[in-house]
């Protein structure tokens, strides 16, 4: 990503590959946002600690060096300061209140409907998976009542056994 301000709009496959899971919570990085919004990573978080109260530790949390390791294997473009900042959904949303410019709108607009498409296909997901479970358990069911059923036939089908010929003793009648 370029410093240079850029009004073409970014295509959300873009966007989509700087969001990570950290600590359950879906994040984008301070240096990606800063980037996307056009400014420097340190102009971006100097708004945000003159800010402070606007952003709680659910909108943004301080990565450990081992969080940021973990994320440089997938943008390993980027380089990283000593204190990296990762924004929570909401924290995206609270930047467009501190760097008021209308790429970090544009910007944010486009992020917040990025953050909604993949909470929809995450719900997708688990509503999927709900019903394979479903299915899975009257498929089971039915597989018991099957194979009687399978059983049955073949009891019926099968020719019988044949007895031993009864050896009378006596007179026949």
């Amino acid at each position: 990503m370029s410093m240079k301000k850029n009004t073409a709009p970014i295509p959300p496959e873009r966007i989509e590959k700087y969001i990570f899971l950290v600590r359950g919570q879906k994040i984008m990085l301070d240096k990606t946002l800063a980037e996307l919004y056009g400014v420097a990573t340190r102009v971006l978080n100097q708004a945000v600690k003159r800010n402070r109260k606007r952003f709680p530790s659910d909108f943004m949390v301080v990565l450990t060096r081992q969080e940021v390791m973990r994320m440089s294997q997938f943008v390993t473009s980027l380089k990283f300061s000593k204190r990296v900042h990762g924004f929570t959904e909401q924290g995206v949303a609270m930047l467009s209140t501190v760097l008021n410019s209308e790429r970090a709108i544009e910007i944010n607009i486009a992020i917040m409907r990025i953050f909604v498409k993949l909470r929809k296909m995450l719900a997708g997901n688990k509503r999927l998976a709900a019903q394979l479970a479903a299915l899975e358990r009257r498929i089971g069911e039915h597989d018991e009542a099957i194979r009687d059923i399978v059983t049955a036939i073949r009891e019926m089908t099968d020719p019988p056994i044949p007895e031993k010929p009864r050896q009378f003793i006596g007179f026949h009648p």
